[in-house]
C-alpha cells in the first residue's frame, strides 16, 4: 500500500487547486497505460466531487505520450511511468509546476493461467522455446526489462517489443504468448486471466511515476486540483488498492 509520500501529498492537502483558482470545465490528461483502471476511478470520482468538471484521458507508452506533447498535443496533465520522459517534457519547458511522484511499480512475470510452461524465475525467460513479450526499450517498462538483463545477464530472446504495457498483457490473455512482463498492477488487474510468476532481480528495476501540470494548459486550475488530488488522501487510496507502491 502506498505510505509515506511527500508532504505535497499527505492528509493535510487541499483538493483543489493550491492558488485557489476555479475548479471548473474540462481537462485532457496525458496517462501512462499503467494508469489506465486507477486514473480512470479517480476521474470519475474527481468529477463527482467537483460538479461542472469533466476529465478525458488518453493512454498510452509515457514515451509516446511524451512524443507527442513536445510536438505540440494539447493537454493539461502528465502522469508519467517514469521520470526520464517527465525529465524530457520539463527541459523542453512544457511543464507549468514541479513533478510530483506519486506512485512505483515493479515488473512481474504473467504468463496463461496455471502457468503452463512451469516458468518459476526471471532466467526461465532466456528459453527460446518460451515465447516472451516485453516493453520496448523506450517506454519505462521495457527500460526497467532491460535494467534487470543487464543486472542478471540474462538476455530475453522476446518475439515482440510493444509500445505499453497493456499491449504486453494482451498478447499473453490472447495467448499470442507464453510469458510477458508486465507491471504488478496490470497483473493484478488481469485477475484470472494471467498468472503472476513474481521474481526477486524485479527490485533491480523500480519505475517510480511523477504527475506534473502542463504549461500549455488553458484550465490550470482545474489541472492543479487533479494532480492534488491524485497525490492526496483519495488518490493514494485508489492507487494503494490497485498495489501501486509509495514513489
Amino acid at each position: 500500500m502506498l505510505v509515506g509520500c511527500s508532504s505535497q501529498s499527505d492528509s493535510t492537502a487541499p483538493d483543489g487547486p493550491s492558488d485557489g483558482s476555479a475548479v471548473r470545465g474540462k481537462i485532457t490528461v496525458f496517462a501512462a497505460a499503467s494508469l489506465r483502471a486507477t486514473f480512470t476511478e479517480l476521474g470519475d470520482r474527481f468529477e463527482a466531487e467537483h460538479p461542472g468538471t469533466s476529465v478525458e484521458f488518453s493512454f498510452a507508452g509515457s514515451s509516446d505520450l511524451a512524443a507527442q506533447l513536445m510536438s505540440g498535443a494539447p493537454a493539461d496533465v502528465f502522469a508519467s511511468a517514469d521520470t526520464k520522459n517527465m525529465t524530457e517534457t520539463v527541459d523542453e519547458g512544457l511543464v507549468a509546476d514541479d513533478p510530483v511522484d506519486f506512485a512505483s511499480n515493479t515488473l512481474t512475470i504473467v504468463t496463461a493461467p496455471g502457468n503452463p510452461d512451469g516458468i518459476a524465475s526471471f532466467a526461465d525467460l532466456a528459453n527460446p522455446d518460451v515465447l516472451t513479450v516485453i516493453c520496448a526499450p523506450q517506454v519505462p517498462c521495457g527500460a526497467a526489462t532491460a535494467s534487470v538483463e543487464a543486472a542478471t545477464g540474462t538476455q530475453i530472446p522476446a518475439v515482440s517489443e510493444e509500445s505499453s504495457v497493456t499491449d504486453v498483457l494482451g498478447k499473453v490473455t490472447s495467448g499470442q504468448a507464453d510469458a510477458g512482463l508486465v507491471y504488478v498492477t496490470d497483473a493484478a488487474g488481469a485477475g484470472e486471466a494471467v498468472t503472476a510468476v513474481p521474481f526477486e532481480e524485479s527490485s533491480e528495476a523500480v519505475n517510480t511515476y511523477p504527475i506534473a501540470t502542463l504549461s500549455g494548459s488553458d484550465n490550470e486550475g482545474t489541472a492543479r486540483a487533479f494532480t492534488e488530488f491524485v497525490t492526496g488522501p483519495v488518490g493514494q487510496d485508489v492507487l494503494g488498492r490497485a498495489g501501486f507502491a509509495a514513489p
